[in-house]
């Protein structure tokens, strides 16, 4: 192991620059917590780096709770200038919430209460955009089209602390929030709102849904691929981003046509699916992304075990949990084999080495 002492007499011996030491050392400190353990091939992924982190993370709700509480008695006897003081608390929060992400995030550096606080801080936006921007009135009347501006804004205000914290987890909000705005757009121009969850994923659903959730999967997954190409080996905060990006991805692509085949009725849809999913998790093997092919199993199983009925539903599920132990088994094996298989050429150095 090389520490600070060979670092500081290959800068004297003149093999390393200062500057090739820094960034030497940056990288190695980039490596630390999940990344520090891993067996060769393993993805990384970190939600704490130990209990004290969750001990933070535990009181940031609690003091949220508390200020949220306060700041709600202080305007109940205010009901005309309700909305102003609203938007005006989450103003005040929002600096608090910043104030607190110097210190924990840029300063300590920790993963979970950076988790939180960019869940708190994407809340906090949309609540408070919400009672500046969106019409009561019209709300109530079920005309949504005041609640597009506060949710495309609240957009721009989680960027803005992506921009500022680097914060993998907030790129996955930035995400979700554009699918949010979107299907709500398309609801208001349609004047046909989603009748349930499914309709946002299947084809033959009003509104044209399902087309836009897969235009946006794509576009996410296309935005993953431009993180993970630029840090093949996992060592940066950039594959984090791309990890959060696939988990966000993964449902919007394969669900639309998963559940989009499941409610066909089509002969033979299941096994479609099937093949589907198999040409799916070949680009998972390939790109080395455990999350993609789990955010889409996952969610596939999710929504046929409750969406959908019979024995065949029930073989799938089953099929898709043997296909995930054998994967999960053998990944880098199987990973191998198919890197030395397909044609893939210039592609190789943008993606992780095998194993």
């Amino acid at each position: 192991m090389i520490d600070v002492s060979d670092l500081k007499a290959g800068i004297g011996a003149g093999i390393l620059t200062e500057a090739q030491a820094a960034s030497l050392t940056a990288l190695a400190h980039s490596r630390q917590g999940a990344r520090e353990d891993l067996a060769a091939g393993d993805e990384p992924f970190e939600l704490f780096r130990g209990f004290n982190e969750i001990f933070i993370m535990v009181g940031l709700g609690i003091i949220s709770a508390g200020w949220f509480g306060l700041m709600g008695f202080m305007v109940a006897g205010s009901l005309q200038t309700f909305h102003t003081l609203i938007a005006g608390q989450s103003l005040v929060s929002a600096g608090l919430l910043w104030l607190l992400a110097e210190y924990f995030i840029r300063r300590r550096r920790m993963v979970g209460p950076a988790i939180m606080l960019s869940i708190l801080w994407a809340g906090n936006a949309v609540f408070g955009l919400t009672q500046w921007f969106a019409q009561v009135f019209m709300v109530a009347q079920q005309d949504f089209s005041s609640l597009v501006l506060p949710g495309a804004l609240s957009i721009v205000a989680v960027f803005l602390f992506w921009l500022r914290f680097r914060v993998p987890f907030a790129m996955a909000l930035i995400a979700l929030g554009l699918f949010a705005v979107a299907l709500l757009a398309a609801a208001i121009q349609s004047g046909t709102p989603p009748a349930s969850l499914t309709d946002v994923f299947v084809f033959s659903g009003k509104g044209g849904f399902a087309w836009i959730t897969l235009a946006l999967g794509i576009a996410v997954f296309a935005l993953a691929m431009l993180f993970d190409g630029s840090d093949p080996h996992r060592v940066t905060r950039r594959s984090a981003q791309g990890f959060w990006l696939h988990v966000v991805a993964a449902p919007a692509i394969v669900n639309t046509v998963a559940l989009s085949l499941l409610s066909s009725g089509i002969a033979g849809a299941n096994g479609i699916l099937l093949g589907f999913l198999a040409v799916i998790a070949i680009v998972a093997i390939v790109i080395d992304r455990r999350s993609f092919l789990l955010a889409a199993i996952g969610y596939i199983v999710t929504l046929a075990a409750t969406t959908f009925n019979g024995d065949n539903i029930a073989w799938l599920i089953f099929a898709l949990g043997g296909s995930m132990l054998l994967l999960g088994s053998l990944w880098e094996k199987i990973r191998a084999v198919i890197l030395r298989v397909l044609p893939l050429a210039g592609l190789r150095r943008y993606l992780p080495p095998s194993v």
